[in-house]
């Protein structure tokens, strides 16, 4: 008689827990890819997903300034090299100033964004889309994530799920500005020579509004920003600033509308193992509504604070204070000087457009803030700046 043998009976079925990652990154725009990046970079084992397949397209006016240049690695897709800047205000006759350097570039979101994931991916992370998150449960070691792939668990998770994202609702991040922001795509077409190195501003009717054209190639970006509330306003400034550049007869690529959100200074940003950062955090410029260079920089400061936190099993509640500590250190004040500016371009447009447009100390300012030179917060530490924007911020007039 030989030796038993066994076998397993044809019902018993072994399932296999949920995948474990060290950092999982939920939204790959620029503040996911970033963060995705910079965890690889330190260490650990990072899954960056997102709902779309990509490349794709991205409602955003695609302007890179100095800090968002400073925070991209080399080699970046770009559209258009920008020397010239001309201003209207709510339509009047344009002022155009220009530079001998580049002040700005510009790239498709669809670009950048592809070239960014790619990035992270280079430095180890596995990018996975489409994948979308349906569910997620934060617990004390880890955060269960339900995917429409299967689930995930990890020990820290960055929420980068743009402002209506599911996560950051998670979190509770609450937020005191929401604009309404409505934009165009349209065929350059024998018009891609005029604007190839020049961008233009209208400051608008609505307060606080502001339009943009942005050249990328084959295409113009065109777009007008206001405070929710007034969407029939603001498609009509729309409708009025295409006429005025004399566009409407161009052909739309893609049209498309968003909300931007800015936090409040008390919003957290942090629930246990899970962070938020870029659009989800409420992070962007109050007065521009600038949200690239806050994506990147707070991407990269969540990725390197999660792979740290998840290598070394550090306490949930430190990771979420450093988090916050680090945020503080530049991101935070700008945000505050971006309000402040908003405050004082709400009641006096005139006098923006009249001293960016027309005063050389204007210009020259304007210039170094969006090549990155200075920040809204440094200018803000001068005397005769706050002086300035506190006349500004008095009885309204244009």
């Amino acid at each position: 008689m030989g030796p038993p043998t066994w076998s397993v009976p044809n019902y018993l079925v072994l399932v296999a827990g949920p995948e474990a990652f060290d950092v999982v990154v939920v939204g790959a725009g620029p503040a996911g890819s970033a963060a995705a990046a910079a965890a690889a970079a330190g260490g650990a084992r990072v899954a960056l997903l997102d709902r779309s397949r990509f490349p794709r397209y991205k409602t955003c006016g695609g302007g890179l300034i100095g800090p968002s240049l400073a925070a991209l690695p080399r080699g970046f897709p770009v559209r258009a090299a920008i020397r010239e800047a001309s201003f209207t205000l709510a339509g009047s006759r344009p002022v155009l100033r220009s530079s001998d350097d580049p002040i700005i570039r510009t790239a498709t979101r669809a670009e950048l964004d592809d070239w960014l994931a790619r990035q992270a991916v280079a430095a180890g992370a596995e990018f996975r889309n489409p994948c979308a998150v349906r569910a997620a449960e934060v617990g004390e070691d880890e955060v269960l994530l339900d995917t429409d792939e299967g689930s995930l668990t990890s020990r820290v998770v960055v929420a980068a799920d743009g402002a209506s994202g599911r996560l950051s609702r998670l979190v509770g991040v609450t937020t005191s500005q929401v604009d309404l922001g409505l934009e165009v795509e349209l065929a350059a077409g024998p018009r891609a020579d005029e604007w190839a190195e020049r961008i233009h501003l209208d400051w608008g009717p609505i307060p606080g509004s502001y339009a943009w054209v942005f050249p990328k190639g084959d295409t113009l970006t065109v777009g007008v920003i206001a405070g929710r509330g007034r969407p029939d306003e603001t498609r009509r400034y729309l409708a009025d600033f295409l006429a005025q550049q004399r566009m409407t007869g161009l052909r739309v690529v893609h049209e498309s509308g968003h909300l931007t959100r800015c936090r409040t200074p008390e919003s957290p940003i942090a629930r246990g193992r899970l962070l938020v950062a870029g659009d989800a955090a409420g992070l962007l410029e109050p007065w521009t509504r600038e949200g690239i260079s806050f994506a990147l920089r707070s991407g990269r400061i969540a990725g390197e604070v999660a792979a740290r936190a998840a290598l070394a099993d550090e306490d949930p509640e430190t990771l979420g204070t450093t988090y916050a500590e680090l945020l503080a250190v530049d991101l935070v004040p700008e945000m505050t000087a971006g309000a402040r500016c908003l405050a004082a371009f709400e009641r006096r447009p005139g006098a923006f457009h009249w001293l960016i447009g027309r005063t050389a100390p204007g210009w020259d300012g304007f210039r170094r803030l969006v090549n990155g030179e200075t920040t809204l917060d440094r200018a803000l530490r001068h005397r005769s700046v706050r002086l300035g924007l506190r006349t500004l911020a008095g009885p309204a007039q244009r």
